[in-house]
């Protein structure tokens, strides 16, 4: 896809929103999309760690509760307006998470994800037993001010307005993706998960890009976070548990991580399933996880790469009958 092609498309994606957000109906429904969208951030984040670097992390909500709460203990404390407080909060975390991937990526496989659930939980618990600081288990208010980016925030968090600003979100963070993707930067990543020992041997540093890769999705799981506390306007230690992270793990897996938007596609029908079948069966988790296996096993690439497959097969068979007509 070209780079006039992949701007056009944002701007058809921006536009189906503005449909959504505008004819979408009730606020429950439209806060139900808003969730789904909020997640899709969250899905990408830890997809593009695994489609760049290859590796599976049970720890990624680490990036998304910390960013609520970093947010919510600077705007308690009054130390800066909250517009800096979001930048410079998805700043830091791309730094720590920099500096973390240059010890956590040199961890091969199993062990790898085994590290990132440990730190992962290390923060749980030190969220659930830092009552001064955090509120401990019952969690703390985000106490936004009245405007954010110039926009009051009582306009901002109605359901209409609240699922516009997360669509563009997560619009604009697929279109910057996309395009980092296609430089030098993408294919060097891709060379070191290919074959790390060959991309040494070419002259390739290895070890940078790949904790690159583990700050850069940890910056877009942080984004996802921020729109999440801005959504609810309270942030808790359960947005710090590896139950989070394993939930982000399944829309990736069910979306399928081998295309960018294949983790948001995962996490609408995560939500859609939740919704649907929350209401008619109190186990709808073993549902899910059925429909899991299923698409693990006969879409290994999942519903994004079925889908790819579909519209690649309906294009080759006009192409192929014309071949033989001739």
């Amino acid at each position: 896809m070209t780079i006039q092609k992949l701007f056009l498309s944002a701007v058809v994606a921006l536009a189906v929103g503005a449909a959504v957000a505008a004819f979408g109906g009730s606020g429950k429904v439209l806060s139900l999309l808003t969730q789904a969208v909020i997640y899709a951030v969250f899905a990408i984040g830890v997809g593009l760690l695994l489609r760049q670097n290859g590796m599976v992390s049970f720890g990624h909500a680490l990036f998304f509760g910390t960013s609520g709460y970093a947010i919510g203990i600077i705007l308690q404390m009054q130390l800066m307006p909250a517009e800096a407080a979001i930048v410079l909060t998805l700043i830091a975390m791309g730094l720590i998470a920099f500096l973390m991937g240059l010890v956590m990526v040199r961890v091969p496989g199993v062990a790898f994800g085994m590290l990132t659930l440990a730190v992962g939980q290390m923060a749980f618990l030190s969220a659930s037993r830092s009552r001064g600081v955090t509120g401990g288990a019952d969690g703390m208010n985000v106490d936004w001010p009245s405007t954010l980016f110039g926009a009051p925030v009582s306009v901002l968090v109605q359901p209409h307005t609240m699922f516009m600003v997360c669509w563009a979100t997560l619009v604009v963070v697929m279109l910057v993706l996309a395009l980092l993707l296609r430089s030098r930067f993408g294919s060097i990543t891709e060379a070191v998960r290919d074959n790390e020992e060959r991309a040494r041997f070419i002259g390739i540093r290895t070890l940078a890009p790949r904790a690159a890769v583990y700050a850069l999705s940890a910056v877009v799981v942080g984004l996802s976070g921020v729109l999440s506390a801005l959504n609810t306007g309270f942030v808790s230690p359960e947005n710090l548990h590896w139950s989070l992270s394993g939930v982000s793990l399944m829309m990736v897996v069910v979306g399928g991580y081998k295309v960018l938007w294949g983790p948001a596609l995962g996490a609408v029908v995560y939500f859609l399933a939740k919704d649907i079948l929350g209401d008619y069966a109190n186990h709808w988790m073993a549902i899910f996880g059925v429909a899991l296996i299923t698409v693990i096993v006969f879409s290994p690439t999942g519903i994004a790469g079925a889908l790819q497959r579909l519209v690649h097969g309906k294009k080759a068979a006009p192409a192929a009958r014309a071949s033989h007509g001739h």
